[in-house]
């Protein structure tokens, strides 16, 4: 059961400890996409969780809270063709040059996304490393998780209406029920807007 905190604007599924008491800081994943949510969920967690503000990442007693942080950034999959409207079409198959073109606007939509996400991350003077993958946004988080023994998720609100949440679902509502870790999904102070709000 999710329990929404008015107070710190975000939800958490479990007590965030660290499982292992002989490493000295936790592994952390935060979700990176174009959304400015994500962003602010990322500039949250490097003021609130990694200790960046100003100390290197360290914790109050010279502790390091995250020992390591993967901004994780999730591609949709390019389809090959296009079935048009209406009973009886016939497929339109993308032609090589098409798939090349996709291939590499998406590569460099990823870059410019994770290049301003570690540029907040160096500012903030915590070290992370980013993972770019492909396939659906929800499957492939929640996978990350477990193969990489994370012990935080986080993960921005798209702030999706309770209409279009009942039909599309959310990529952070899935990921709370489904990773095998804690999950802190940050939502941004009421009256903001995110941009991409309307997807998942």
């Amino acid at each position: 059961m999710l329990e929404e905190s008015t107070l710190t604007g975000m939800v958490m599924q479990q007590p965030v400890a660290t499982t292992n008491p002989q490493r000295k800081g936790m592994k952390m994943i935060v979700a990176i996409d174009e959304s400015e949510g994500s962003f602010y969920a990322l500039d949250w967690a490097l003021d609130n969780i990694a200790g960046g503000g100003g100390g290197g990442g360290e914790g109050q007693a010279g502790e390091a809270p995250v020992e390591l942080l993967t901004l994780v950034h999730v591609q949709q999959p390019f389809q090959h063709y296009v079935l048009p409207p209406g009973p009886g079409g016939t497929a339109f198959y993308a032609t090589s040059s098409m798939v090349e073109s996709v291939r590499k606007a998406q590569e460099e939509n990823a870059t410019l996304i994770l290049s301003r996400a570690l540029q907040m991350c160096e500012e903030k003077m915590v070290k992370a490393e980013t993972l770019v993958l492909t396939g659906d946004a929800k499957d492939m988080i929640c996978q990350a998780t477990e193969q990489m023994h994370t012990d935080l998720l986080v993960m921005g609100s798209r702030g999706l209406g309770k209409i279009k949440r009942a039909f599309l679902g959310s990529v952070s509502d899935y990921c709370a029920h489904h990773a095998k870790c804690p999950i802190l999904i940050v939502k941004p102070p009421k009256g903001t807007t995110t941009a991409a709000s309307a997807t998942t």
